[in-house]
């Protein structure tokens, strides 16, 4: 009996969030968390279940200026060193919105291991923008070049991260942070004090915040001042906002 061949894995985007668009201007790719290593499957809805909270509220606020989100479904579980397949993945994510949309600007918003595959693959020509939130990032190892930051010129990139998270450190993204402020001016990072790596006492404010990014990087809405100050100040300043407390609440918009 001849062996049945192993189906080729895929990587899918799913369903948009919210209605679907007839007319399209600018797309959100959300990039779930993942592990270090790991060629298992993902689960579907553990794997999703943050960022689709995250997505709904972006669809909500872009439902206006024809925003498409959808969450992109990895074929691994792990970013499996050289390998990077969540990288990968949100490279072929960025094609197919431009296959499916046309010459619209792409935010890459990543949690966790997605948000370093949102950073990682940020080159994408369709690529206009980067939310990485509490982003995994390895450890600095001299015999191992730095992990890139080139791709990101151009760009406008925010990064959050909880100063108490125990499984991402919040040091390495700093690092990459001012690495990336010297050949990019529009590099700006927001710390959550005392928040840890699910961001869950501040969970309202980060949504705010990255609606206000999100919203201003792909319809040129107008940022709200700490987003602003954040953007302007050289580092560390801009690169150590404090969150505050309360921040969305009375947004200018």
């Amino acid at each position: 009996m001849a062996q049945q061949a192993t189906p080729v894995r895929r990587a899918r985007l799913g369903r948009t969030l919210g209605p679907e668009r007839t007319a399209v201007s600018g797309v959100v790719l959300l990039l779930p968390g993942g592990d270090e290593v790991s060629c298992r499957r993902p689960s579907p809805l553990l794997a999703t279940g943050s960022v689709r909270v995250l997505g709904r509220r972006l669809a909500r606020a872009g439902r206006d200026e024809g925003l498409a989100t959808h969450v992109v479904h990895y074929r691994y579980r792990g970013w499996n060193g050289s390998e990077a397949h969540l990288a990968r993945d949100a490279e072929w994510a960025a094609d197919e919105a431009v296959r499916r949309y046309g010459d619209v600007p792409v935010c890459l918003a990543g949690t966790g291991m997605g948000g370093r595959a949102a950073l990682r693959a940020a080159g994408h020509e369709a690529v206009s923008s980067v939310l990485a939130i509490a982003p995994w990032l390895p450890e600095d190892d001299m015999a191992a070049p730095p992990e890139p930051v080139k791709q990101l010129a151009g760009r406008q990139v925010l990064i959050v991260h909880g100063t108490n998270d125990e499984r991402s450190d919040p040091e390495l993204s700093f690092r990459l942070a001012a690495r990336a402020k010297k050949a990019n001016r529009a590099v700006c990072r927001f710390e959550v004090h005392s928040d840890g790596h699910g961001l869950r006492q501040y969970r309202e404010e980060v949504a705010a915040l990255a609606e206000d990014f999100v919203m201003g990087a792909l319809f040129g809405q107008s940022f709200s001042r700490p987003v602003e100050d954040a953007l302007a100040a050289p580092p560390p300043l801009g690169l150590r906002m404090p969150l505050a407390a309360g921040f969305g609440k009375s947004l200018r918009r």
